[in-house]
C-alpha cells in the first residue's frame, strides 16, 4: 500500500509517482538497498500492532486533517470523522462525514461501492474478494492511496513497515488517557511518519501524522484514531448499498475524485 498518497490531492499524484520512479531507477544500478534500521523497541511495537489488527472482525473511529490545494492553488486543509468496520477476508464499511459532505465506502467480497452525499450519487466496481485486493485494486488502478488502508491489510505490521528505511521510539506520551508509544519512521523519497501506539499487548494506533517533507510545503495527513471494538457483530446486510429511488451512478474514478477532492 505504498506510497501513502491519499491525503494529497490528485494533482500532486503525478510527482510523487515521477519521483519514486526516478528513486526506483537508481535503485536498480546501486550495489542494492540499504538494510533498514529499525529499533527493536519500534518493531516490536509495529509487530503487536499489527498481530491485534489480524482481527477477524473489528471497529473503530478517525478524525483526519488532510492537505488539498483550492482553485487558487493554496493549501489549505480538510477535516473527516469515520467510522470504519471490518469483516475479514471480504467486509469492509467506511462511513464518513466532514467539511465537504458525507460519503461511504461500501464492500461486500464481489463490489465496491462509493456513496457521495446522500446516496443520490454513487459509483461501483467489480473487485478482488479480499480486503486487501480490493484496495490494491482501487488504489493501483486508481492512482490514489490512503494512509490509514495499511491498518486494513492481510498483515498491517509489514504493509506499515515496507519501504520504511529507518525508525525509533521518541518517547512515551499520553493520549486520550491512555499511554503512547511515539513513534517515527522514514521511507524515502521524502515520506516521514509518525506514529503513536497504545502502551500495551496490543498496541493499538491512536494518532498517525505523515508528513510529505519533499514536496513544496511538506504537506502532511493527520488521523487521530479512537472507540477501537473487537466485539462487533455487523451483520451481511450492513455491507450492502442500495441506491434510493432516483440515484445517478457516477463514473467510479470521477466519483473518487470528486471524494478526494476540494470543497467546491
Amino acid at each position: 500500500m505504498k506510497p501513502r498518497i491519499m491525503a494529497l490531492p490528485i494533482s500532486l499524484f503525478a510527482s510523487v509517482v515521477i519521483s519514486l520512479a526516478a528513486a526506483s531507477s537508481t535503485a536498480t544500478h546501486a550495489a542494492g538497498p540499504p538494510k533498514p534500521t529499525i529499533s527493536e523497541d519500534a518493531s516490536s511495537a509495529v509487530s503487536r500492532m499489527g498481530k491485534a489488527l489480524q482481527s477477524k472482525v473489528f471497529s473503530f473511529q478517525a478524525q483526519t486533517i488532510r492537505v488539498y490545494d483550492d482553485q487558487n492553488g493554496e493549501q489549505l486543509h480538510i477535516a473527516h470523522e469515520f467510522k470504519v468496520t471490518v469483516r475479514r477476508p471480504d467486509r469492509l464499511l467506511i462511513e464518513g462525514t466532514g467539511d465537504d459532505g458525507p460519503r461511504k465506502l461500501v464492500y461486500d467480497g464481489n463490489t465496491v461501492v462509493l456513496a457521495l452525499g446522500d446516496g443520490k450519487e454513487y459509483a461501483a466496481i467489480p473487485v478482488p474478494n479480499t480486503i486487501q485486493r480490493m484496495m490494491q485494486v482501487v488504489m493501483g488502478h486508481f492512482g490514489v492511496d490512503f494512509p490509514l488502508a495499511d491498518f486494513l491489510t492481510d498483515d498491517p505490521g509489514k504493509a506499515f513497515l515496507t519501504g520504511v528505511t529507518s525508525g525509533r521510539e521518541v518517547n512515551v506520551v499520553t493520549i486520550g488517557g491512555i499511554q503512547c508509544r511515539h513513534l517515527v519512521f522514514l521511507q524515502p523519497p521524502g515520506i516521514q511518519l509518525e506514529l503513536w501506539l497504545e502502551d500495551n499487548d496490543q498496541s493499538l494506533p491512536r494518532r498517525l501524522i505523515v508528513t510529505y517533507r519533499s514536496l513544496p510545503g511538506e504537506p502532511n495527513f493527520v488521523a487521530e484514531m479512537s472507540d477501537w471494538n473487537f466485539s462487533v457483530q455487523p451483520s451481511d446486510a450492513e455491507f450492502k448499498f442500495e441506491p434510493p429511488q432516483g440515484a445517478q451512478q457516477l463514473e467510479f474514478g470521477a466519483a473518487l475524485k470528486r471524494s478526494t477532492g476540494a470543497k467546491q
